[in-house]
């Protein structure tokens, strides 16, 4: 009797139970995640993750086994400034936008809702940390908050700090504490971001701008110890490519104009060329170890599982392949970049294969966190891949830098130049392009195809 008593309560009880269980499984369904937005400057996919015998990068490694790794992403533009403006508001660049070093999306795109004012439109706290845009004030409006360490030309050994710039040396390497250069300092801050995102429990988008390895290769000495100099080998084709027109080749001034102790033209030795070598692994397992920090915080505050984690790095790198150093060049070297993507929901240790450029990256995250996708975007989102790494995706992807227009297939990278100037890579057989094949006649067929791609695409811009 007292059982049949308790029935309707008991009924009402479990009810009442399912009803805030499904409640609570439809909010947790419609939470917008956070998203942490790591940007690299200069890192080449020179790291374990990507087949790298050499640079020690543990971190980074680990985040690619918990997540998906691209291995054929590209940038759009060869140089800091105009690559992250292209990727930022995702829009290829022109002759006419996005051109240089100093591109700004907020003077080549007027207009255009960026990558950030978007997510904050749509209910984000937005906080830029370190190097996103090139110029710190580029598109500042975007950000809910902003931060820019010191420098990041940051020199700690007296002799150095002592010099003006231009007359520094292109590497240091103090014996001092991680936050005596500007990434570690910024890694504090980022984690202090995370802790309030986690309290505030509204989605954040937080953005962690690393320089290092730009070049001054400054990195606190316990880096460098990592790496045994006798060991690291040169390139093994430190020559300009068989048959490649002289526009395709520069003279590396950014290196040469801004650090003492390099030749004015020529070469470098081969000892220096070894220990800038060893100057930029240092700095990339620098960066790494900051970036462990940051997942680390995020599996300390139970972040992981509801926080999206994108790193890339905004273009490659020459280390004296093709006679070239510094980026700059429409070769495999200077286009090729890391780009990997950990979300909530999605298999662990994925690789792709298909070819991805960047601005790809600002759709990709739309999907991915539950917004709509703005309608000036040129790229594609990647969510199919990162649900089927196999799919088909794209048939070509485009490049563009100081009057050259690239444009790279499966098997074939194709760059014409307004002077007329040419070439063609055949990685079939020749992966580290060392010789131009356009003028080949048994490429006639592939060169004709390339140039109608190009000519397709740059009619849609």
């Amino acid at each position: 009797m007292i059982l049949q008593n308790r029935l309707p309560n008991l009924t009402k009880y479990l009810l009442f139970s399912v009803f805030i269980s499904s409640y609570l499984l439809a909010a947790s369904a419609t939470k917008k995640p956070n998203i942490l937005f790591i940007a690299v400057d200069d890192l080449r996919p020179e790291l374990g993750c990507y087949g790298s015998s050499v640079a020690l990068s543990p971190n980074i490694d680990q985040l690619a086994k918990s997540g998906t790794l691209f291995e054929r992403a590209y940038c759009q533009v060869p140089v800091c400034g105009a690559s992250r403006a292209s990727l930022m508001t995702g829009l290829y660049p022109t002759d006419k936008r996005f051109v240089t070093y100093y591109s700004r999306a907020d003077k080549d795109a007027p207009g255009v809702t960026d990558l950030p004012t978007w997510f904050q439109q749509n209910g984000y706290t937005t906080i830029s940390n370190g190097k996103i845009y090139h110029e710190w004030n580029d598109s500042r409006d975007s950000w809910s908050e902003f931060y820019r360490p010191p420098d990041f030309g940051l020199y700690n050994l007296p002799v150095n700090v002592a010099l003006p710039k231009g007359k520094r040396p292109a590497y240091e390497a103090a014996d001092v504490a991680d936050e005596a250069y500007a990434g570690g300092l910024m890694t504090n801050k980022i984690i202090k971001d995370l802790e309030r995102a986690k309290a505030a429990g509204s989605p954040f988008f937080i953005t962690a701008g690393y320089t290092k390895p730009h070049l001054p290769f400054n990195a606190p000495k316990k880096y460098w110890d990592l790496y045994k100099y006798d060991s690291i080998e040169l390139v093994d084709n430190p020559y300009v490519p068989l048959g490649a027109p002289k526009e395709a080749i520069h003279g590396w001034h950014e290196l040469r104009n801004m650090y003492s102790g390099i030749p004015k033209e020529g070469p470098l030795s081969d000892e220096l060329a070894r220990t800038l070598m060893h100057g930029y692994y240092a700095c990339v397992s620098y960066t790494d170890a900051m970036i462990g920090r940051l997942l680390d915080a995020l599996d300390r505050l139970g972040m992981s599982d509801d926080t999206i984690v994108l790193l890339w790095g905004d273009h490659g790198w020459q280390l004296g392949e093709h006679s070239l150093w510094c980026k700059h060049s429409l070769f495999e070297t200077s286009l090729h970049a890391p780009l990997i993507i950990r979300a909530p929901g999605y298999d662990s240790s994925q690789r792709v294969e298909a070819l991805v450029e960047f601005v790809d990256i600002y759709p990709t995250l739309c999907e991915l966190a539950g917004l709509t996708v703005p309608n000036h975007l040129q790229g594609q989102s990647m969510k199919s891949l990162m649900l089927d790494p196999k799919e088909d995706f794209k048939t070509y992807i485009f490049g563009r830098y100081h009057g050259g227009d690239s444009v790279r297939s499966d098997g074939f990278q194709y760059t014409q130049w307004k002077s007329g100037a040419e070439m063609l890579y055949d990685h079939s057989i020749d992966p580290d392009e060392n010789i131009n094949t356009v003028n080949d006649a048994a490429y006639m067929e592939t060169v004709t195809e390339m140039r109608e791609a190009l000519r397709v695409h740059l009619l849609t811009l």
